[in-house]
């Protein structure tokens, strides 16, 4: 079972996308190429390659999760500009190998570095990434980690209805304890570059409850029969912080840009 069985709807749906901003310096870091080639690794939904339409032209989209992969499929391939090309491969990334001879302009990993053997990653793409080719890896702050009071109720309500420690699917979430720019400079990939991209967004319940269960913390399958009574404690929590439906969230991207020494 993968990690994010049951998501896939509520990810679509209620996770926020990419930022033009982001892309814009996603964009910046690749080299120019004919064609030019992306490999999202983690893809998901595939928001990354949705943010980087028409950049690219010969994109592979990796995930290990395939309802995940039916919907970037949906998503992505009707808005295929003419002449580009799109493959979505069901892999781990420990797993995954190009086709002989493909190498990437461009890597990114969004919002998965952390679900990754992360050295080993890395050291793969050595083979995988094209001379002057950088790998990116971002992402931004999730509900877990609660930095403003209507936050901190629903990460209470996720506490009490599956445990104090981060869920992982069927296991608890095993937290890196070095940043991941120090892991990116023992890699070939070791020039890293940082840049924030800071966010501003505004959620309702609806969206706030869709979102957790776009996540393995609060995936729909891990509360069972009692998914409804979650629905009603997150509500009524966040009744408490507003009598309009509306949170507000400032957040940022970090983004961390490695190319080779």
């Amino acid at each position: 079972m993968s990690l994010f069985t049951g998501t896939a709807d509520y990810y679509r749906q209620y996770r926020p996308g990419i930022p033009e901003e982001v892309a814009a310096v996603l964009d910046r870091a690749a080299p120019t190429a004919a064609p030019r080639r992306l490999l999202d690794i983690g893809t998901g939904t595939g928001m990354v390659v949705e943010a980087l339409g028409g950049r690219f032209d010969d994109i592979i989209a990796v995930d290990n999760d395939t309802g995940m992969l039916h919907i970037a499929d949906a998503v992505l391939r009707p808005a295929l500009p003419p002449g580009s090309s799109l493959a979505l491969v069901a892999s781990r990334a420990e797993d995954f190998r190009p086709p002989a001879g493909w190498q990437a302009h461009l890597v990114t990993i969004c919002r998965a570095f952390h679900w990754l053997d992360q050295a080993t990653v890395l050291e793969l793409l050595d083979d995988q990434v094209a001379s002057g080719g950088a790998v990116a890896v971002f992402g931004d702050s999730s509900f877990w980690s609660a930095g403003t009071p209507w936050k901190q109720a629903v990460w209470s309500v996720v506490q009490e209805f599956l445990g104090g420690e981060r869920r992982a699917g069927s296991s608890t979430f095993e937290h890196h304890n070095r940043p991941y720019s120090e892991v990116m400079e023992e890699s070939p990939f070791c020039q890293v570059e940082e840049t924030r991209v800071p966010v501003h967004r505004t959620w309702t319940t609806e969206g706030i409850l869709g979102c957790l269960h776009s996540t393995s913390f609060a995936a729909p399958h891990l509360l069972g029969d009692r998914l409804t009574d979650f629905g009603t404690a997150v509500k009524a929590a966040l009744s408490e912080h507003s009598s309009g439906d509306t949170f507000t969230e400032d957040n940022d991207f970090l983004i961390r840009i490695g190319r080779r020494g």
